[in-house]
């Protein structure tokens, strides 16, 4: 007997508030053709986050258990702040498989230098890579406002506290800063890597001019 809601948000996130799952997926099908470098399927799978709501027995909007709890379900505002909140973690659930996927692609690397078995890769590798990590920490750090409270909510303070708490309950903190700490181990097994490079590649020319003389 609810209303069925739908927030889109520029980022790429679609929130749902009492939307059967058959047609969450109708709407993503019909977004498809609109989507700029949409996430694989199985990404969208696994970065999704699902809460239970209910109206709310003190009158006020909370969230209490993981359950979040509606006043009024007619407030667009608390759910929209709800919302906005859901959809900073999913965002940032898929810059953790994007991580991931960039962890994946050099772990190689860690284990030839375990096994001494020197290292094979070019330097258009390394810089590849090295780009993919520092494009992945801008975005995160400085493109994005996941750092500090959006400015909607400054002078909304009851919204910010909503806005707040669901993020605490999503361990957003917590995940960005482990985010952070990977990305500067991946970029610092990068440096080293392209150092070694380029100490091979001065001492290659040395020879070559020693041989020349």
């Amino acid at each position: 007997e609810k209303i069925k809601e739908i927030f889109f948000f520029k980022e790429g996130c679609v929130v749902f508030w009492n939307v059967p799952e058959l047609e969450h997926h109708q709407v993503l099908q019909a977004l498809k053709p609109f989507c700029e470098e949409s996430y694989e399927d199985s990404v969208v799978f696994e970065e999704s986050e699902m809460m239970t709501y209910k109206m709310s027995t003190t009158g006020n909007p909370h969230l209490q258990k993981s359950i979040i709890n509606i006043a009024d379900d007619g407030d667009l505002m608390v759910k929209y702040t709800f919302s906005d909140a859901i959809k900073s973690s999913v965002k940032l659930g898929s810059w953790e498989a994007t991580l991931e996927g960039i962890i994946d692609s050099i772990e190689f690397i860690t284990d030839d230098l375990r096994r001494d078995a020197g290292v094979k890769i070019s330097k258009d590798f390394v810089l590849q890579k090295t780009g993919e990590i520092l494009g992945l920490r801008h975005v995160l750090n400085l493109s994005s406002d996941l750092l500090v409270t959006p400015d909607f909510y400054w002078d909304r303070e009851d919204l910010e506290h909503l806005f707040m708490a669901t993020c605490s309950h999503l361990s957003m903190a917590r995940r960005i800063k482990v985010l952070n700490e990977k990305l500067s181990h991946c970029l610092e097994v990068m440096d080293m890597i392209n150092n070694h490079l380029s100490n091979e590649h001065s001492s290659r020319l040395e020879w070559i001019i020693i041989i020349l003389i």
